[in-house]
Formats: structure tokens, sequence, C-alpha cells
């Protein structure tokens, strides 16, 4: 019988798992577990998962897969197996699908263990682990005797420290966008089992042997093998489909920002190409020099042009300077006449002043010489 047990966080599946060990004494494959394992004695896969756990970095799926195949073809994995932890996405889902099958170890259940989501959180924040023995507690409903100490070891109680409501929202929202697109995978391949986890650990246990004892394989179960890679292959078919038309979808919407994409030629494409090719330069001579001269004829017929222009620009200016020295040669007779005229008349006022002077000093110079008596 070969198992996948499936389950939020808190769910429960990891108890059932053990209990399903103990009772049908099949090995239960855990992915940390195994990891953890390869890393402490150092084989090859695990001197690769060490290498990127040391630096915070996530174990590829590869390396995952390849310890996952290890582990199933041992002995005691022959007559099945259950697998805890992995997968949880569709990427891994699919490629655990492709390796066991290629193995032709098709996995017969995947068994969904069920919680409501504040179910969870309560049994998340109160769980309780003994770190000598494992075992798990609650202390909301599954208590243990003496607080902080283990009923069977009388080892110390851990509380995780992720045990926390806000780390536990974000654990749920991971599964709730990541692995429950898992669950309706084994769904559409008529391999998904549901069962409730709610209540007593031994009515839960019942509830899931029931499930296993169907499922057990068998002629008309086994015979189901290749339905399930049709399923398989359909389920591969569609998502193929979906990835072409999605990638068709950008093409098409990047097709106007690229190029067209140049076709194979033929070899005559070829030849003419290189035929075309040969005259380019040539071409290129002549349109360059046809582009020179057209060049010239317009330079040459704006100097014309601006020549016109000047020329007819000088001629105005002529006309002007010419105009001005006629008014000038006019105006200048006019205006030393004016000066001379101005001339004479202060030479005039000047000589008379000067008469007026001489005749007063004349007058002083007798008055002088007439004697007091006289006077």
């Amino acid at each position: 019988m070969r198992i996948v047990m499936l389950g939020a966080p808190g769910s429960g599946k990891g108890t059932q798992a053990k209990l399903l060990v103990e009772k049908y004494k099949l090995p239960q494959i855990s992915t940390g577990d195994m990891l953890r394992e390869a890393v402490a004695e150092g084989t090859p896969l695990g001197r690769q998962a060490k290498a990127a756990m040391d630096v915070g970095q996530l174990v590829s799926d590869e390396i995952v897969l390849s310890i996952i195949q290890e582990r199933v073809t041992r002995p005691d994995a022959r007559k099945g197996f259950i697998l805890d932890g992995f997968p949880r996405n569709m990427q891994q889902a699919e490629a655990l699908d492709q390796l066991l099958v290629a193995l032709g170890r098709p996995l017969n259940l995947a068994l969904l263990v069920a919680v409501d989501v504040d179910a969870l959180i309560q049994r998340l924040v109160g769980r309780r682990t003994c770190l000598s023995c494992g075992q798990m507690y609650n202390v909301f409903y599954a208590p243990p005797h003496i607080e902080g100490r283990c009923d069977a070891c009388g080892g110390r109680l851990r509380h995780r420290a992720d045990d926390n409501e806000e780390t536990i929202g974000n654990r749920l929202r991971v599964f709730e966008t990541h692995t429950h697109p898992v669950i309706e995978y084994y769904q559409q391949q008529e391999k998904l089992r549901t069962v409730q986890g709610v209540g007593e650990i031994s009515d839960i246990f019942r509830a899931v042997t029931r499930i296993v004892d169907e499922m057990k394989p068998s002629a008309r179960n086994e015979s189901r093998t290749d339905t399930i890679r049709a399923a398989f292959a359909k389920h591969r078919a569609t998502k193929a489909r979906k990835d072409a038309a999605a990638r068709q979808k950008k093409t098409s919407k990047s097709k106007a920002a690229k190029p067209a994409p140049v076709k194979k030629k033929t070899a005559a494409k070829k030849t003419a190409t290189k035929k075309a090719v040969a005259k380019q330069p040539a071409a290129g001579k002549v349109v360059k020099k046809k582009v020179a001269i057209k060049k010239a004829v317009v330079k040459k017929a704006a100097t014309k042009k601006a020549v016109a222009k000047q020329s007819a620009t000088g001629k105005v200016v002529k006309k002007k300077v010419a105009k001005k020295k006629a008014v000038t040669r006019k105006v200048a007779p006019k205006k030393k006449a004016v000066v001379k005229k101005s001339a004479t008349r202060k030479a005039v006022t000047k000589g008379t002043a000067a008469k007026k002077k001489t005749l007063v000093r004349k007058k002083q110079a007798a008055k002088k010489k007439t004697p007091a008596r006289q006077r």
C-alpha cells in the first residue's frame, strides 16, 4: 500500500501516519527526517542538501526526489510506504508521480486529514512536544498529568517558537495557496480520500483504517494503474495547452514591439540576397552623388537669392544716402549764410561797443585836463 498523507499544519496527519506504521508495518517516509539523516551520514545527496541549508536556501526538489527514490527502493518499502511532508505543491506532485510510475510503484491513496481552521489554531497554539521521546500533548484538550513533563518518560515538554497565531496564520495561507491544488490533483485521479481530523485520536484512526482497507491493492485496484496513468497524461496535456495559450497570448502582446522573425531563406533567395548586397555599395554611391548634387543646387539657389536680396537692399541704402546728401547740399548754403549774417551782426555790435568805449575814455581824459576853476 503506497500512501501519501495530506493535511494542513496541526491537522494530525503525522500522528495518524505513526499509527498506520504500527498497524500495517509500513515504513514512514518523512522528507524532513530523511534530509537530516542524509546530512548526518554525509551521503553525496546529504552533502548537497547541507550546502543549500548552510546558506539559508531551500533544498531543491531534485535532491528531495533523489532521496525519496533511494528510500522507496529499499527492501522494507517493497510492500508499500507512507509518505509524509511531500508533495507540497503541484510541481512536486507531478514530479513524484513521474518518479513512482517510472519505478512501477504508483501511489494507491492520497489521504487528507481535514480540520477546521479555528481548531487548527487551537491545536498548534496549545501543542507541546516531549524533547526525549517525541510524545505530543495539547494544553487545551490533552494536557499532561504534570505540567511541563511527559507522562511516558518524564521528559521536558517544549513549546515551539513558531507555534503562535501570526506564524500559524501564515503557514495556513501557504497551505491554502500551494497545497490545496495538490488535493484537487489527486481528486482528479480518483486517489483522494478524506477523513475528518476532529475528535478522539482513536476514533479518527478507525476511520482511517476503514479507508485504507477499502483501498488495499487488489487485482481490481492494480488494474486501475492504466486509468491513473491516463488521468496523469490528461492532466499534463491540459496543463501543456494552458501554458501554450499563455505563451501565445504573451507573444501576441509583444509582437507589436518586436520585429517579425526572419524566415529561413531558400538557396535561390540567398543568392538573390547576396547579389543585392553586392549591388548595394554601387547603388549607395549613386544615391549619395544625387543627394550631393541636389544639395549643391539648393545651396546655389539660396546663394543667388541672398545676393539678389543683398543687392536690392544695397540699392535702397544708396538711394537713401544720396537723398540725404542732396538735402544736406541744399541746407548747407543757407546754414552758412545764416551763420555769416550772425557773425556780421556780432562784429558790428562789437565795433559799436568799442567806439562807445573810446568816446567815454576821451571824455574822461578831457575832464581830467580841464582845471577846476573852469569847471
